[in-house]
């Protein structure tokens, strides 16, 4: 960002007493608590100002200097113009290009009432069951799309994307195969960026990928192999082809992957009838906006046995108190919280958004729906390719579904840019190839212009180029939901439906610990519809992009200048991918310093998960570092741990504020130890909604840190995924960031290689942010980090006689969040956090984050976007549940018997017939809930266990609901 493009923030102040603005200033929109209420909120923590509280809280060692640098905040409206003027910067044309991406129609009652609905993309990841049904059965209805298509068993609730999904794959299969081959083999006709992505992945792992002809055959040793179904130029082989690979792979004591385009698989033979283990690919083409790469929800199905190796969420049928369906996330002990770096992935946010979309479209079209829309896209390109060879033009396979390579020697360019006169962009393979994909948008006029684009007057008529014997014969998605919303009257009522059942922030606060559930603004929110955003293929022409590449530019300078750090890649489509490609830079460097050997992770025993996972990933070891009773780093272990690793260390993760919800002393020196034994700093950003204005990690000693810019830069949630992981490095570590293969700009020469499959990962969500930023402007962000740590100290202020709060920093202060510790009231009286946090949704709440990082805690993170009218309710309704357990204490009930253990109480269960040992209206209308707005839970508490043990992922028949 040069002084030039904006009018550059360098004094705090007010943007109300500054120059006049077209309407109220953002900030006071985006922060909940007014004037007055922070003054109560100050007085309850004893602090006569906002500055003297922070003061308090925020160690002086740690503080930045000066304000940021970042342009005057701009009103809604201001901040919308220079959006569309980003945006017109951009070039939608036809995109033809194809590699794994297509144009597709989002049917605009999806559109409207799940893309752009505050009830479906406000949604946290639905750890809390029992009011997470409707995004659950979304979801299920996805993984029963995905596991029919592909033939296999089952299916998870989405990935990040294709190419990450193979990535996945890959481990899997290392994992479960009875090989001890380290071989990965690729079919030479996987797509270019995801054998990329594979070899980042492989690298740390000590995986050798060989990409092979198959055609020529395989290895005498390997443990996996991917095909690419279709292939990336389009080709489809003879089933014997598909067959031959699986038994070539049974014979090696290998895995079979089928990266497959689901659309082609209402036409041609399941992966799963041939032999294959695991099917990967994207669900972007069903109904999901190109925009620029994603976020698009890849998906993963595998055969049975494979199940409890699946990375990712996976939604399970079970049973509530009364015995009626319900569903949940299951086999959840595969996971990082549990597992750590043990865990099949490290994968923690996926893409429930849009895999919700792509399973709605689903759902809209159904069988005949999709079958249609697939012959028509096969129809049209196997007529092109009659066209171009009555045309004189050869065309390099026989059989494909919608992809066709064309042989145009010498005169590639020309073809490319005669179509490009003609709105259309092509894919670019060589001087001598062009490739041309069809796709759900693809009309006869446009057919037409891409043969004059090759010189060619020929008539185009629909045709067949499926190779005999592969075409489908077993049927798809004949569970009743795929048939019973054809109308958009069924499918708007159907849709809500499904949202009714769910709380999500726009219902009420969601405070939970470590997820910074604050305000997804309308403004911010749309234009992520806007075509000029929505329609560009991420493997167009630069000039294409350019709005989204000064977008970029602006977006990651900004990141830098908050963040402390000199270099931002926006590619990672997670944290979790944020933190692999930090850790991937990491282990670069020290191989470019000529000392591979450093390969030792310290990480603290509060971590979250992902780290020891995204670790492991990297190609390190983890070695715990031990916490002290206060709750912060033990940092004479800690150098305990740095001198017994002086010849090996490669670098400590930690977060800060610490993941106990504290500002540590001593972050500075901690920093100071790892650099003096020849380690890097990887400062975790999970919590940077407690630094941003105040304290910069690139300043107190991070070397490298992901960002969440689905927390803390207000890209929403949407019920577990999309997120965005940027990572921002020191000047040191730069020159080893993400790249990509198909994008010269996306990064250095000398990165790591891509994290993700598009070259700037989720692309469209990031105007989000931008808008974010650019509204709040420096004074906005250090206020809303300020009266987030207030938020904070008012709630443990409020709740500390009620509950102790397990850790506090400097003052007996918090920061942007506090730990509840209920373990003395569970050993005392019985009742578990799982007890309050059910019976807190008949007070009309989403729980706090329940036993993390501490088993029989509650963490709660109010954000700076409540006010304090909500702020109060929670809490009047936690002091409430606390005198119910007061009278489990006193013996009125046994926990068994109690309100608690009862909770939640659904509307059906409280007019049927009644035995609890309270009352009816205790149940239903606790103190303090409104008879008119209650939020009534659709299923009781949900039996975990059962579950698992009967495991069914796939949606039950509809006289299941009966029961």
């Amino acid at each position: 960002m040069t002084e030039g493009e904006f009018p550059v923030h360098r004094r705090a102040r007010c943007p109300s007493r500054g120059a006049p603005i077209t309407s109220t200033p953002f900030d006071t929109r985006h922060i909940g608590p007014g004037e007055a209420e922070r003054a109560k909120m100050l007085a309850e923590c004893g602090y006569g100002s906002l500055d003297a509280l922070v003061e308090a809280a925020v160690p002086t060692a740690i503080r930045t200097a000066g304000d940021l640098a970042l342009p005057e905040p701009a009103s809604e409206e201001e901040a919308t113009a220079e959006l569309r003027a980003l945006a017109a910067r951009n070039r939608p044309m036809t995109q033809m290009i194809g590699l794994g991406y297509s144009d597709t129609v989002t049917p605009g009652v999806i559109r409207r009432n799940v893309l752009e609905n505050p009830a479906w993309y406000t949604a946290y990841t639905p750890y809390q069951p029992e009011i997470s049904q409707g995004r659950l059965e979304a979801l299920l209805n996805f993984q029963t799309a995905v596991s029919d298509l592909t033939g296999l068993a089952i299916a998870n609730a989405s990935m990040l994307d294709e190419s990450t999904a193979v990535a996945e794959a890959m481990t899997l299969m290392r994992r479960a195969s009875k090989s001890k081959s380290n071989v990965v083999v690729l079919d030479s006709e996987c797509l270019p960026q995801t054998v990329e992505v594979v070899r980042t992945r492989a690298a740390g792992l000590g995986i050798d990928v060989q990409v092979r002809d198959l055609l020529t055959g395989l290895p005498e040793e390997f443990f996996g192999v991917v095909v690419q179904y279709p292939g990336a130029s389009g080709v489809l082989r003879g089933r014997g082809f598909y067959h031959a690979v699986s038994e070539a792979a049974k014979a090696a004591g290998a895995l079979y992957t089928v990266a497959a385009d689901l659309l082609a698989l209402t036409l041609i033979a399941a992966p799963g009838e041939f032999g294959a283990d695991v099917a990967v690919g994207s669900t972007q083409r069903f109904g999901v906006p190109l925009g620029y790469g994603g976020p698009h929800a890849g998906y993963m199905a595998v055969r049975a046995g494979l199940e409890r190796s699946l990375p990712g969420r996976l939604v399970g049928v079970s049973v509530d108190a009364d015995g009626n369906t319900a569903y949940r996330l299951a086999l959840q002990t595969r996971e990082q919280h549990i597992r750590r770096e043990k865990a099949t992935s490290n994968i923690c946010t996926a893409q429930v958004l849009p895999a919700v979309l792509a399973a709605m479209y689903a759902v809209y079209h159904g069988p005949e729906g999709l079958k249609a829309i697939a012959t028509r896209v096969h129809e049209l390109a196997a007529g092109l390719a009659n066209a171009l060879r009555a045309g004189g033009v050869e065309v390099a396979h026989e059989a494909f579904f919608d992809t066709v390579v064309a042989k145009v020697p010498g005169r590639a360019a020309e073809v490319h840019a005669a179509a490009r006169e003609a709105g259309i962009n092509l894919g670019h393979i060589d001087a001598d190839h062009v490739r041309i994909a069809s796709d759900e948008v693809t009309r006869p006029d446009t057919l037409a212009k891409v043969l004059r684009a090759f010189g060619v007057d020929s008539a185009w008529e629909a045709a067949q180029a499926l190779p005999n014997g592969l075409a489908r014969e077993s049927g798809y998605l004949t569970h009743e939901v795929f048939s019973s919303h054809r109308s958009e009257t069924s499918m708007l009522r159907y849709l809500r439906r499904l949202a009714d059942q769910d709380f999500a922030l726009d219902r009420g606060m969601i405070p939970l610990g470590s997820c910074t559930m604050k305000l997804n603004a309308t403004a911010e929110m749309e234009p992520i519809s806007w075509r000029e955003f929505a329609g560009i293929h991420p493997f167009a022409p630069a000039e294409d992009a350019e709005g989204y590449h000064e977008l970029v530019r602006q977006l990651s300078g900004w990141l830098a200048e908050v963040t402390g750090y000199d270099q931002v890649s926006l590619q990672p489509n997670a944290g979790s991918q944020g933190e692999l490609a930090g850790l991937l830079a990491i282990r670069a460097y020290h191989q470019a310093n000529g000392q591979p050997e450093r390969d030792v992770c310290l990480i603290p025993s509060s971590a979250h998960g992902t780290n020891a996972a995204s670790a492991v990933l990297a190609g390190m070891r983890v070695v715990v570092v031990k916490c002290t009773d206060e709750g912060n780093v033990d940092l004479e272990d800690l150098q305990s741990k740095v001198d017994s690793h002086s010849a090996d260390l490669a670098a400590i993760m930690v977060t800060y504020p610490s993941t106990h919800g504290v500002y540590e002393h001593g972050i500075e020196r901690l920093a100071k130890i790892v650099h003096d034994g020849g380690g890097q700093v990887y400062v975790d950003g999970a919590n940077l909604n407690a630094l941003l204005g105040l304290a910069k990690p690139g300043e107190f000693g991070g070397d490298v840190s992901h960002l969440n810019l689905h927390k803390t830069f207000c890209i929403p949630h949407g019920g577990g995924g999309p997120g965005v992981g940027p990572v921002a490095a020191r000047e040191h570590l730069a020159p080893y960031l993400p790249n990509h293969p198909l994008l010269a700009q996306a990064g250095p020469d000398t990165g790591v290689g891509p994290i993700s499959g598009a070259p700037y990962g989720s692309a469209s969500i990031l105007p989000i942010s931008w808008a974010y930023v650019r509204m709040m402007g420096a004074p906005g962000l250090t206020e809303a980090t300020k009266v987030a740590v207030l938020a904070a100290n008012y709630i443990a202020a409020r709740l500390a006689p009620h509950y102790p709060v397990l850790y506090t920093g400097q003052d007996g202060l918090v920061a942007h969040e506090c730990i509840l510790d209920l373990r003395g009231i569970t050993k005392e009286t019985g009742v578990t956090v799982d007890d309050v946090a059910k019976r807190l949704i008949d007070y009309g709440f989403h729980a706090p984050t329940m036993s993390f990082p501490v088993a029989g805690t509650l963490m709660v993170e109010p954000t700076e976007s409540e006010d304090l009218a909500e702020i109060d309710r929670f809490c009047e309704a936690m002091i409430a549940i606390r005198r119910e357990i007061d009278e489990v204490a006193a013996g009125r009930w046994t926990a068994e018997t109690s309100p608690l253990r009862g909770a939640p109480h659904t509307a059906s269960s409280v007019i049927g017939e009644w035995t609890a040992d309270y009352d009816r209206e205790l149940a239903a209308y606790p103190v303090g809930v409104a008879r008119k707005t209650k939020y009534w839970p659709p299923v009781r508490r949900i039996d975990g266990a059962r579950g698992d043990r009967n495991l069914v992922c796939s949606c039950p028949p509809l006289d299941a609901y009966d029961a």
